[in-house]
């Protein structure tokens, strides 16, 4: 980052020079939001910028999907975020002079997003052309207490002279309507064009549907109905306005906007101040006159309680919020205050979802549509898990509420149980593209092992219970049907078909990923179902009933989860990615360009179908999750063949290289990779964080910590310590919950330091030493027996490649699944 521009600030992300440069970049590092509601960080006059966002969690518009050659089972429904009506708007008119950034001469200026309180906070001193020096306050924020409001303020003095004030404050529907004060959407002057699939789509026709709008006095009230997919929508502000100078109001109103001016004859010095209240509620089936209502009475609520005691309210959200999730990284300032950032971020977007998805952009922009994705599973879910569990349960509600539509979606490709979408709002499949959507089966099991994460981390088996199961039997049953059995030299399960989460490898077979998650689905498939038996007999029965449940389907699972096929290469080593990957040529990453980076922009997919490459972690990812299923030494070969090849051009790569190499030694390239993943937006290392917060790699920046360099796992429900601190890191502390028990790591060369902040006692191994550690007594544990160190990183030369006569890459020939070369796990099973 320009540390001129942004200096380094343990708490808070500042900005000291104001510029129009990266606007997009800006706009989406100072959003505000608390995962229902979210706004972006354009400057409250609503002028310049690279997308005036205002998103609300789930509030999206449907269309058809027109497909140039239509098939059987494509979706059919695209489902995109809607830009909600912006009530950041606050212009402000000094003897009708508009304070306009880009042209204002301003003699101070300083922006600041405050981790600590959750409120983004801008002062200037603007010199106009008329000499007069007018200081500008405002703060915006979101609250995390009242999930549906928004408290804006904004301040003027001028000191030097009176003058003529008005401000502005105004509500737009930007989806639809026009600000004739605003200029057109930019970023640094460069134009919005160019394919990018990770982009929402630009809807032509009319989105929000007026239904009722009116004005009283200082309150206004929007209503609407979204054109296709119905759901409703109510937008509401009022405003208090405090000053000893003489002042009037006017207002209008009309479908698309509203607007309060505040005309003040301000005398030097006397301070000017406007409260801003805002109201979004929405609903699939509510009318809007109901939501207006709830407005009016979450506002009437609001300005009694009062702005100051909102702020209150909202710093002791975010106190008990940093008391269970702060990690510290001592002596380094830089990425302490990255750190911060991403784990502010991740409350941001999964704080007050109460239910609703994470999408993977959070509510700070609308790149991939507002989509939910498995970034919840595998990438926020452990964070929410081990830091704010209530969270991680609303979160996984969702894919609860979402089985309907899952079973429907399977019985449409014609297997069994459930089979979850791969990019969804809705519940519907909104993926156009299904060899990279649809075809990543693997999210049924991402979700069955974010269940299974959960139960084990906090002993929830009640949420398992309540309906949780019923995803995990449906999840479980999908693999039985997907799935086959070969029994030729020994019956073997094998999954042909699919997509692993390397999107630059499609539809292959037994894709090593896809096939250790389904086995891990299908076995805790049988484990919890015998929980539920055992623990909470009603309720199982309860499951009997609603599924259609068969105790032969436990003996199903578990066969067949012992006999997948788990593709290993005797030849190399190694685990290949899937059973013909290595079949492959080798793309050269070592000369590709730069700017033909990333490949999915730039080749078409079959090009880069034929190599092999990777767009990210996939066997990699594998060894991280199910980190007990694979040894030391495989670890090792694994990471070493793949790293190599494997672009980063997806953002959720680089947190699991970091954790796998912090684990088996490469302990500088470990750190190389964090520092990516943490600056990865703040830096906008992949060029598109105007699109929004990449919010999965916020979750993995917290995972890298903690797994990576804190050495936890978690493995069968045992927490395990097996640190790997870089050299220049004197200590790491971190916060996790364990069965409701509330520890404090520290973790430094020589040792690791356990403290029981509230709960229950609580038993962990650190590097095999079995340690139990209980409130009041802190544990220190010596760390000895340290893995190897590695320097530098893996090479390529172990690459199953050789050179052609030109010097290019081509690769050896190596036997398929059957051959000599190739073995496979599994063991007959009972027929």
């Amino acid at each position: 980052m320009d540390r001129d521009r942004f200096p380094i600030d343990p708490w808070r992300l500042v900005e000291r020079i104001y510029s129009e440069d990266r606007l997009g970049l800006a706009e989406t590092i100072f959003t505000v939001a608390n995962g229902y509601l979210g706004m972006r960080g354009n400057s409250s006059e609503g002028r310049n910028a690279h997308e005036h966002g205002t998103f609300v969690n789930g509030l999206h518009e449907v269309w058809p999907i027109r497909h140039a050659e239509q098939a059987y089972g494509f979706a059919e429904v695209g489902q995109t975020i809607v830009n909600a009506p912006d009530t950041k708007i606050i212009r402000l008119y000094v003897d009708d002079e508009p304070l306009v950034l880009d042209i204002a001469e301003l003699l101070k200026y300083e922006r600041a997003l405050d981790f600590r309180d959750g409120v983004l906070r801008r002062e200037l001193l603007w010199l106009t052309p008329a000499g007069k020096r007018v200081r500008v306050r405002s703060d915006r924020m979101v609250s995390f207490v009242e999930r549906h409001l928004a408290v804006m303020s904004f301040e003027v003095v001028v000191e030097n002279a009176d003058a003529n004030v008005v401000i502005s404050s105004q509500v737009l529907n930007r989806q639809d309507g026009e600000d004739e004060f605003a200029l057109p959407e930019q970023d640094g002057g460069k134009a919005l064009a160019g394919f990018d699939p990770r982009r929402a789509e630009r809807l032509a026709d009319r989105v929000l549907q007026p239904v009722e709008h009116w004005q009283t006095g200082t309150r206004s009230g929007l209503g609407y109905r979204v054109t296709h997919s119905h759901m409703t929508l109510s937008v509401m502000v009022d405003h208090v306005l405090e000053t000893d100078n003489d002042s009037r109001t006017t207002g209008s109103v009309g479908p698309d906007s509203a607007k309060h001016e505040f005309h003040v004859r301000a005398r030097a010095g006397v301070p000017v101040r406007l409260t801003k209240f805002a109201a979004y509620h929405t609903s699939r089936s509510v009318p809007p006159r109901e939501l207006l209502d709830r407005g009016d009475r979450l506002l009437d609520r609001a300005i009694e309680t009062g702005a100051v005691a909102q702020h209150r309210a909202q710093r002791d959200w975010l106190t008990d919020f940093w008391e269970k999730s702060d990690v510290e990284i001592v002596g380094q300032p830089e990425l302490q205050q990255a750190t911060r950032w991403n784990l502010f971020m991740l409350a941001q977007a999964a704080g007050r979802a109460d239910g609703q998805g994470v999408p993977a952009k959070g509510v700070t922009g609308s790149g991939y549509s507002g989509h939910y994705f498995w970034d919840t599973e595998v990438y926020v879910m452990p964070f929410l898990t081990y830091t704010n569990p209530l969270f991680g349960r609303n979160a996984l509600l969702m894919r609860q509420r979402m089985l309907p539509a899952a079973r429907r979606r399977a019985r449409q490709l014609n297997e069994g149980g459930a089979l979850f979408p791969w990019r969804t709002i809705s519940g519907e499949e909104a993926s156009a593209y299904y060899a990279a959507g649809t075809a990543q089966y693997h999210i049924n099991a991402d979700i069955t092992y974010a269940i299974a994460k959960y139960v084990r981390a906090t002993g929830d088996a009640d949420f398992l219970a309540r309906g949780a199961i019923d995803v995990v039997v449906e999840t479980a049953r999908l693999w039985t049907t997907l799935g086959f059995w070969r029994r030729t030299g020994g019956a073997t399960f094998h999954i042909h078909g699919v997509t692993g989460p390397d999107e630059y490898t499609t539809v292959v077979n037994d894709n090593l990923f896809t096939n250790v998650m389904a086995r891990f689905n299908l076995r805790y498939a049988a484990e919890s179902v015998r929980i539920v038996a055992d623990q909470f007999p009603e309720a199982y029965a309860r499951m009997v009933d609603r599924v259609g449940f068969d105790e032969a389907e436990i003996g199903e699972w578990e066969r067949a989860a012992e006999a997948m096929v788990i593709p290993f290469s005797e030849s190399f080593g190694i685990h290949p990615q899937d059973v013909h990957f290595l079949d492959r040529e080798v793309w050269d990453l070592k000369a590709t360009p730069p700017d033909k980076l990333p490949l999915l922009l730039h080749f078409h997919p079959l090009v880069i179908y034929r190599f092999q490459v990777l767009k990210q972690a996939d066997v990699v990812l594998a060894l991280f999750l199910l980190s007990d299923e694979f040894s030391d030494e495989m670890k090792r070969a694994d990471f070493e063949y793949y790293d190599p090849l494997t672009t980063g051009d997806s953002t959720l790569s680089a947190v699991v290289q970091s954790i796998i190499a912090a684990e088996i030694g490469y302990r500088d390239l470990a750190l190389e990779y964090f520092h990516h993943a943490a600056f990865v937006d703040l830096d906008d290392l992949h060029n598109n964080a105007s699109d929004g917060v990449h919010v999965a790699s916020t979750g993995g920046v917290w995972s890298a910590l903690v797994y990576g360099f804190g050495g936890m796992r978690d493995a069968g429900g045992h927490l395990t310590f097996d640190p790997r601190l870089p050299a220049d890191w004197p200590e790491l502390r971190f916060r996790i919950q364990w069965h409701g028990s509330r520890l404090k790591v520290t973790v430094s060369a020589t040792e690791l330091v356990a403290q029981v902040l509230s709960g229950d006692p609580v038993e962990f191994t650190v590097r095999g030493q079995r340690v139990s550690v209980a409130a009041g007594l802190p544990a220190r544990v010596p760390l000895v027996g340290q893995g190897p160190l590695l320097h530098g990183r893996p090479s390529a030369d172990r690459l199953s490649a050789t050179r052609r006569d030109d010097g290019s890459l081509m690769t050896a020939t190596v036997p398929i699944v059957g051959g000599d070369e190739w073995s496979t796990s599994g063991t007959d099973p009972a027929s």
